[in-house]
């Protein structure tokens, strides 16, 4: 598996979450993370990107 080389803390800043909602995103998707500077895995990160456009365009479901 490549890495995406983007951490928590950058996709925050790219999508204007906080860390802790992205933080959110990584338990309900079972992804494994130590701090929001932990560099995600490239499909990792693409699981979050869809999560994060799903929800905003209303397809998401609520948890």
């Amino acid at each position: 598996m490549g890495f995406a080389d983007l951490s928590i803390a950058e996709i925050a800043l790219d999508y204007n979450l906080s860390v802790e909602e992205v933080f959110h995103l990584c338990e309900q998707l079972g992804i494994a993370y130590k701090t929001q500077e932990t560099r995600l895995a490239l499909e990792d990160v693409k699981a979050i990107i869809s999560k994060i456009l799903s929800q905003r365009s209303g397809s998401g479901t609520p948890s």
